[in-house]
C-alpha cells in the first residue's frame, strides 16, 4: 500500500496542486515514512493568493462579531478534537503527548483572545477636536496575509498569526513545514466546520520556492515567519525590498541563571524540563545554565544524574519525558554540535550519543534517537555556546556574581527569552530591569507569554517591530486610518490658505 499524499487546501478543496514534486513524511520513533508531501511551485501559490483575494472583500466586510461566532464554533470544536491533533503533532514531530497537549492548549488560548476581536478593534474617538470637527481612528483589515511557520510547534505557532488574522478581517495563506504537515489540514477542516468561508484561510504545503512565491507576489501584504535567524533576516530584507510589511522571529540561545539563594531541589527541576523537553527543539528551550559562585559545584551533579535518568520514549507513552529528535538531519548536527563542544574543550558530563534506542519501544529501533547530553565548564568562545544547537544539550557556564551573569547574557546576539531562579527581590527586580531579552521569567523557566500579552524577542532573534499575538499581533493585521468630520453649516467662508490648526 502506498502512503498518502499531504494535499495542499485551496478554496475549501484539497488540491495535489501542478508542480508533481513531493517529498518524504517521516514518523521520527521508527524512522518509517509515513506519507508524501506535495511540493508548491509558484503556480499554485498563485492559485492560493488568487483565492484568498476574492474571498477578502466579503469577509472583511463582515461584522467583528460575525466573524467572532466563525472563531466561537472554530474554539468548541479544537476543544473536541483536541487530542487528535495532538496525536498527528507526536506522529510527525515526534514529541511527547502530553507535551503535544500542551501545545495545542497553547494555540487554543491565542483563538479565544481572537473571540474578542470586536472590543480588539475599537478605535479612538474625540469629540470637537476643533470646532465643528470630531475625529475618530478605526483599524482596517491588510488584504491577503501570509504565515510560514516551523516544524517544532505545527499547530501553536500558526495559531499565532492565523486567528488574530482572520478575526480582523484577513484572508490567510498558511505555508507549514513539509516536515510535519498534517495538521495544518485538520485545521482547515475545522475552520470550514466553523463556517469560515472558502478562500479565507489556505494552506499550500511547500519549501523554498512556495516561501519564495509568497515573498514575491505583489498581492501578499504581510507576512509572519518563525524559524532560524538567518532565514528570519533574510526574509525580512526580502519581504522589505517587495513591500510587504514583515514580522520575522528568529533563533535563540536561553540563558537560566541560578543564584546561590535560589531553591536548588526547583532550579533542577526547571533545567531538566526546560532544556530537554520537546527533544530541545523549542524556541524557548533554556540551553544555557549560567551558574553563580558555588552554584555549579551543588547543581551539575544532580542535573547529570536526572540527564541520564530521562525517560526517553516513544511519545505515545504516557510517562515519557523526551521523545526522537524529529528528522535524521537534524540528529546528525545536534551530533556534529556535541563533538565540536568536545573538541573545543568543554567538559561533556553526559553524552546523549550513548543513547541505547532499544528500550524505546516496538518498531523504533530506526528511529532519531538521542538522549540529554550535559556540559559543563562551557566559555563564551566556544561553538555550542555561540550557535543554537535546538536539540537536547544543556551547556553549564560558571560565573562568579549577577553582574557577570547579566553582562555574559546581554553580550549574546540573541535575545529572545531568559530567566532568572533567585529568592531575592531585589536581584529579582534588577535582573528584570538590567538585561537585554525580550521575555523575561523570575523563577519561571520558560516564560512564554499568555494569549494576550504577545510573544518575541530582542536583537537577532526578532527582525520587525510588532509581536506575535496579543494586541500588538492586532496592530500587525490591521492599519489604523483616521478620520476627521465636519458640517457645512461650521464651515468658515473662503478659502484657507495656511496649515489648519485647532480653533
Amino acid at each position: 500500500m502506498s502512503n498518502p499524499t499531504i494535499q495542499h487546501y485551496i478554496n475549501g478543496q484539497m488540491s495535489e496542486g501542478t508542480s508533481g514534486q513531493s517529498q518524504d513524511v517521516f514518523n521520527p520513533a521508527t524512522g518509517k515514512v509515513t506519507g508524501r508531501v506535495a511540493l508548491a511551485n509558484q503556480d499554485d501559490v498563485g492559485q492560493a493568493v488568487a483565492a484568498a483575494s476574492a474571498a477578502f472583500p466579503a469577509w472583511a466586510d463582515t461584522p467583528p462579531i460575525r466573524r467572532a461566532r466563525v472563531m466561537f464554533k472554530f474554539l468548541e470544536l479544537l476543544n473536541r478534537h483536541k487530542d487528535e491533533l495532538a496525536e498527528a503533532i507526536t506522529r510527525e514531530h515526534g514529541k511527547v503527548f502530553t507535551d503535544a497537549q500542551g501545545e495545542v492548549a497553547r494555540g487554543i488560548d491565542i483563538v479565544e483572545f481572537a473571540c474578542g476581536i470586536p472590543q480588539l478593534l475599537k478605535g479612538d474617538y474625540t469629540e470637537q477636536v476643533s470646532t465643528g470637527i470630531d475625529n475618530w481612528t478605526t483599524r482596517q483589515p491588510l488584504g491577503v496575509v501570509a504565515g510560514i511557520t516551523p516544524f517544532n510547534f505545527p499547530v501553536m505557532v500558526p495559531m499565532w498569526m492565523f486567528p488574530v488574522a482572520i478575526a480582523a478581517g484577513n484572508s490567510f495563506i498558511l505555508k507549514p513545514s513539509p516536515i510535519d504537515p498534517s495538521a495544518s489540514l485538520m485545521v482547515a477542516d475545522l475552520l470550514k466546520q466553523a463556517g469560515l468561508p472558502d478562500g479565507v484561510f489556505n494552506v499550500v504545503q511547500g519549501d523554498k520556492t512556495a516561501v519564495e512565491a509568497l515573498i514575491e507576489h505583489p498581492d501578499v501584504m504581510a507576512l509572519s515567519f518563525v524559524g532560524s535567524t538567518p532565514i528570519a533576516n533574510l526574509i525580512y530584507e526580502n519581504g522589505a525590498r517587495h513591500g510587504k510589511r514583515i514580522q520575522a522571529l528568529g533563533g535563540a540561545k536561553n540563558h537560566m541563571v541560578v543564584m546561590p539563594d535560589a531553591d536548588m531541589d526547583k532550579a533542577v527541576d526547571a533545567l531538566i524540563g526546560a532544556a530537554y523537553g520537546s527533544a530541545g527543539e523549542r524556541c524557548m528551550a533554556i540551553s544555557v545554565a549560567v551558574l553563580v559562585g558555588d552554584v555549579a559545584d551543588k547543581i551539575v551533579p544532580r542535573l547529570a544524574e536526572r540527564a541520564r535518568d530521562l525517560k526517553v520514549k516513544n511519545g505515545m507513552d504516557l510517562d515519557a519525558e523526551m521523545g526522537p529528535i524529529v528528522s535524521a538531519a537534524a540528529h546528525q548536527r545536534i551530533t556534529g554540535y556535541i563533538e565540536k563542544g568536545v573538541n573545543e574543550g568543554a567538559s561533556l558530563i553526559v553524552d546523549g550519543r550513548e543513547f541505547n534506542a532499544s528500550g524505546t519501544g516496538d518498531g523504533c529501533d530506526e528511529g532519531f534517537w538521542m538522549g540529554g547530553s550535559l556540559f559543563d565548564h562551557v566559555t563564551q568562545e566556544m561553538t555550542i555556546y555561540k550557535e543554537e544547537i535546538f536539540g537536547p544539550v544543556l551547556a553549564c557556564v560558571r560565573v562568579p556574581d549577577i553582574a557577570t551573569a547579566i553582562q555574559l547574557i546581554n553580550d549574546h546576539e540573541f535575545g529572545n527569552g531568559v530567566s532568572c531562579f533567585t529568592e531575592s527581590g531585589s536581584v529579582a527586580r534588577e535582573f528584570g530591569r538590567r538585561i537585554q531579552i525580550g521575555m523575561v521569567g523570575i523563577n519561571v523557566p520558560i516564560p512564554v507569554p499568555m494569549a494576550w500579552h504577545g510573544f518575541g524577542g530582542w536583537k537577532r532573534s526578532m527582525f520587525g517591530d510588532t509581536h506575535a499575538y496579543g494586541e500588538e499581533g492586532v496592530r500587525f493585521y490591521t492599519r489604523q486610518k483616521s478620520i476627521m468630520q465636519r458640517w457645512s453649516d461650521s464651515i468658515d467662508a473662503g478659502a484657507e490658505f495656511v496649515m489648519p490648526t485647532a480653533k
